[in-house]
């Protein structure tokens, strides 16, 4: 009988009779990522049972999906798993493995800002941060960048919800570059509300004044580089006469659609992750910034989103 024909059965069966499938396409689990899942697990419980099948005569299960959660769940030191039965072949489970993380109908992760306001106001519970990052089982550093898209001033939301920002990431770097230079931020903000319908503030020339700022880390990138990246640099208007002191902004850059310059990414693939991700359309450069944002704050990194 087929896997989808099977009804379910839930039990809490102990922990020592899963095993996992030897046959699974997963072959490495990130530690911190499980050392995460288990404080996770540790403070809530197990959000979600896992998938698994029967495995012999003498009560064993194999998992089908779910493998993270049941290491995970070892960690923190649980004794039994909610689970869902259902019966199959080792053929059909690795079809159902390779469905259930291709994601696609599954789940719908929050938008960034959805997310960062969701995460503030768990932490607004707690009496400092680092109490509430401790409640996550992060470090503070995480906390703050996991919140920042929460705390946008009202001129860069304005601008993000009006599509004159590229992502969430962009417009997060911008305010950063406010908190260190608010003249130069403001010149930006300015030339941004005036770009044409259609247009957008590019993620690198936030990059270059944060840069010249003195506030971006890591290796320089190589030349070859400013030629694949998706960018024209595109004068929208005439730039007004500024007094000497006043600080000069260079000519904001765009965002292209990237078939104008040429993909380095096929169409269908950009496709299909903006469709996981819960993106409205295939941007290039705005589902690349979700996937580093969505990584960062996995790994809890103390440098900004990029």
């Amino acid at each position: 009988m087929a896997f989808k024909d099977n009804s379910a059965e839930f039990k809490l069966i102990d922990i020592a009779l899963i095993e996992p499938d030897p046959a699974h396409p997963r072959r490495h689990c990130d530690e911190v990522g499980l050392k995460g899942l288990a404080n996770s697990i540790q403070s809530k419980g197990l959000i979600h049972p896992v998938l698994v099948r029967p495995a012999d005569a003498a009560g064993r299960y194999r998992l089908i999906v779910g493998e993270r959660r049941w290491r995970a769940a070892q960690l923190a030191g649980e004794t039994q798993l909610p689970a869902l039965v259902r019966a199959c072949d080792g053929d059909e489970a690795l079809e159902i493995q390779v469905f259930e993380n291709l994601g696609l109908g599954l789940r719908a992760p929050l938008e960034p800002r959805e997310m960062a306001g969701a995460i503030q106001t768990i932490a607004e519970r707690f009496e400092s941060r680092e109490a509430a990052a401790e409640h996550f089982g992060r470090n503070p550093t995480w906390l703050n960048q996991a919140t920042a898209a929460a705390n946008l001033s009202p001129k860069v939301t304005a601008l993000l919800d009006s599509g004159k920002i590229a992502s969430t990431s962009t417009a997060i770097q911008l305010e950063r570059l406010a908190q260190k230079n608010v003249a130069k931020a403001d010149t930006l903000i300015d030339q941004v509300e005036q770009l044409p319908e259609g247009e957008k503030l590019s993620k690198t020339v936030v990059d270059r004044a944060l840069s010249e700022e003195g506030l971006r880390r890591g290796k320089k990138k190589p030349v070859v580089e400013e030629a694949e990246a998706p960018v024209v640099t595109t004068p929208a208007w005439e730039t007004p006469a500024t007094p000497a002191t006043a600080p000069v902004a260079a000519p904001v850059e765009v965002a292209t659609p990237a078939a104008a310059v040429g993909r380095r990414v096929h169409p269908s693939k950009i496709r299909l992750v903006a469709e996981i991700l819960g993106l409205a359309d295939g941007d290039e450069e705005e589902v690349l910034s979700r996937l580093v944002d969505e990584f960062l704050a996995m790994q809890g990194d103390a440098g900004p989103a990029a």
